[in-house]
């Protein structure tokens, strides 16, 4: 007589330990970059509620239902562009306290600034659209993650003032004026492409403005300045 089949044993590459998290495949990866990177696009466009899910399926070549799968709704997706954004952002601003010597600290700074504005000018966008209508989506995140190294970055200027290295100023206002600069050359781009009669920014046109807004800067830090 022959003995009943049993259940086939689970695959040896499977845990055992249903709590241990899994690291998501490549191919998912892949197709949730592709996802965030026209969904950038479509919010730096046309904003949050301008912005569908059925067109940005559409731009990659899948399906609504397929890309809710990736992400369960048009405000995750919104979310999860932003959080991106705000990341790269911020490594510029970590970077920045950890430096013991301010202009060299504050020339990166500039750069990497300059440098986002130019590689991702869409994201910048999408963060510009959403603070300019009072960031209702985003309000608590920005504080959370920004306020916080806000304080931080204030606390190292105010150390250099303390030993001579740099003069008294506004420190959070300074950060909020290089911000306010260094984003309009993303923000502004069609305006200065047109006010200087070419199809787009040269790399000569970011660089000499980066280098204009570091002498400023630390002019305004240097020696007879005033608070």
């Amino acid at each position: 007589m022959r003995k009943p089949a049993t259940a086939a044993a689970p695959e040896a590459a499977e845990s055992t330990d249903d709590t241990a998290p899994r690291a998501p495949k490549a191919s998912r990866l892949r197709k949730e970059q592709g996802i965030l990177a026209e969904a950038e696009n479509h919010f730096a466009q046309f904003g949050f509620e301008g912005a569908s899910l059925e067109n940005i399926a559409a731009a990659i070549g899948i399906s609504r239902h397929n890309l809710l799968y990736y992400f369960p709704s048009k405000e995750a997706l919104y979310q999860r562009v932003l959080d991106d954004v705000l990341t790269q952002w911020l490594e510029g601003m970590e970077a920045l306290s950890h430096s013991d010597d301010p202009e060299q600290a504050l020339r990166r700074y500039i750069r990497a600034k300059m440098q986002y504005s130019r590689m991702r000018p869409q994201g910048a966008k999408v963060f510009t659209k959403e603070v300019i209508a009072g960031a209702p989506r985003y309000g608590t995140a920005i504080a959370e993650r920004v306020g916080p190294l806000l304080k931080t970055e204030v606390r190292t200027f105010e150390r250099w003032a303390r030993e001579g290295r740099i003069a008294k100023v506004n420190f959070t206002h300074l950060m909020f004026i290089i911000w306010s600069v260094t984003q309009a050359y993303a923000e502004q781009e069609a305006q200065f492409t047109l006010l200087l009669g070419k199809p787009a920014l040269t790399e000569r046109d970011y660089n000499n403005a980066e280098e204009l807004i570091v002498r400023m800067v630390l002019s305004a830090l240097g020696p007879g300045a005033t608070a």
